[in-house]
């Protein structure tokens, strides 16, 4: 008899064998409307089995990759610099012992613990944002470490010119401004993507997914909702789009927060679009 472990489904390969390493990171201390996104990750593992490994739009299941769940991290719910420190020392052993980092949140600060570990090893980084908010305050209320602020901490890591944002339809007047001169800003939609995937081809990209890009309608379970979101569908063909066009060499999901959809139907939504990303990356 084994021992129970929970994994994501078809995700229970042995890491020296696995290409992908997915884990969570349930940190949301820094959540400036409703908080809940540190629930996301795990609700995404245990309603994983309602998803089939199969994927009949990609004809490629799961059990035929070799992908490696690491579980969720033990992070510092009070404080912000331990939490991304964590999370970076985690990201940096999967970079270094050639792996693929997927990265659950959480809420979206969790992504520059993964930038962090990224930039030491890809000095070339491109990211490419897919988001509601445009997350480029200098800070928010004073911090500088705040979801509200992790695209601004994530330009200093990158630089000019290096930052690909897409989806984007809320922020304060200094961010939009600071966008124009600093980031590349699509609103609202995905238009210019391909264009921007041709001209990023031969250098590492992270994506990094705010799942609040969706439309409420279709994705009420996160914590900072804002009308006039995309379709999934045209979501999940910008993030395939990415992954296949791109040398993606790390992605994230975050803000889900679950316990905003009492239906649960954000999370499989969540969960599906994982999917359809893992089975596209892992046969690149």
């Amino acid at each position: 008899m084994n021992k129970n472990v929970e994994t994501f489904l078809g995700c229970g390969a042995d890491y020296d064998e696995a290409s992908i390493v997915i884990f969570g990171a349930p940190f949301d201390s820094t959540t400036s409307y409703r908080a809940g996104a540190r629930f996301g990750s795990r609700t995404m593992r245990a309603e994983s089995y309602e998803i089939e490994t199969y994927s009949p739009m990609l004809d490629r299941d799961l059990e035929d990759y070799k992908i490696f769940d690491g579980g969720d991290l033990e992070l510092c719910f009070g404080d912000s610099t331990l939490a991304l420190a964590d999370i970076q020392q985690f990201v940096d052993q999967i970079i270094s012992d050639g792996k693929l980092p997927f990265m659950l949140g959480g809420e979206h600060l969790v992504t520059l613990g993964a930038l962090r570990a990224e930039i030491i090893h890809h000095h070339d980084l491109a990211v490419i944002q897919f988001d509601a908010h445009a997350d480029l305050r200098n800070d928010y209320l004073g911090a500088r470490l705040s979801h509200a602020a992790v695209m601004r901490r994530a330009w200093e890591l990158v630089g000019d010119g290096n930052l690909y944002q897409f989806g984007i339809r809320s922020g304060d007047r200094s961010e939009f401004k600071f966008a124009a001169e600093h980031t590349h800003m699509q609103k609202f939609n995905f238009d210019g993507l391909s264009d921007v995937i041709d001209r990023l081809k031969s250098r590492p990209v992270y994506l990094t997914i705010d799942l609040d890009v969706l439309d409420p309608s279709a994705f009420p379970g996160t914590g900072t909702p804002e009308a006039g979101g995309v379709s999934y569908l045209e979501l999940l063909s910008a993030a395939l789009k990415v992954i296949g066009g791109c040398r993606v060499v790390g992605c994230d999901l975050v803000e889900l927060a679950p316990n905003y959809d009492p239906s649960g139907i954000s999370t499989l939504t969540a969960l599906k679009l994982m999917r359809e990303m893992l089975l596209t990356w892992a046969s690149e």
